[in-house]
């Protein structure tokens, strides 16, 4: 009588184990794809509630906030939203442009992290060739991989 080994040899095992090494890196390199599109759509989301927090903001003063997105809250939005990564690489910028000594314009924007994002082939990156509100920053549009808005 012949006793059978049942069961999986080393080698086997160790294929087994390599294949599903190789798998889960495959997932997790298209899981960072799709976490990096879903932080930059969270910034261009954030872009536009801003846009209408400011647009809401002129209409109650009729001129733009010079330099801070914090006078917005909370009256015109309940919060100033912050990068989802929040590390300070992405941070929204504003500043408010005078035209005839009034702060009647504005550039808003934000970096992506996905340059080719479908977005930014959308949006005009032209500058302005106008003074700063007070206390405004340099902060143009021109930057390139910024998604930037103006009104």
């Amino acid at each position: 009588m012949q006793k059978k080994n049942k069961g999986f040899t080393l080698i086997e095992l160790l294929v087994v184990i390599a294949i599903i090494g190789i798998l889960s890196s495959v997932v997790l390199a298209s899981l960072n794809t799709a976490r990096q599109k879903s932080r930059d759509a969270k910034r261009v989301a954030d872009i536009k509630q801003l846009q209408l927090a400011l647009e809401l903001y002129f209409d109650a003063n009729k001129a733009y906030p010079n330099a801070a997105l914090s006078d917005l809250a909370p009256t015109y939005i309940p919060a100033v939203p912050v990068d989802p990564l929040n590390t300070g690489s992405y941070v929204y910028k504003y500043t408010g442009i005078s035209v005839n000594s009034s702060c009647t314009s504005y550039h808003l924007g934000t970096l992506l992290e996905n340059t080719g994002h479908t977005v930014l082939s959308a949006k005009s990156n032209a500058g302005v060739n106008t003074s700063l509100c007070t206390g405004g920053t340099d902060f143009d549009g021109t930057v390139s991989g910024m998604y930037d808005v103006k009104p």
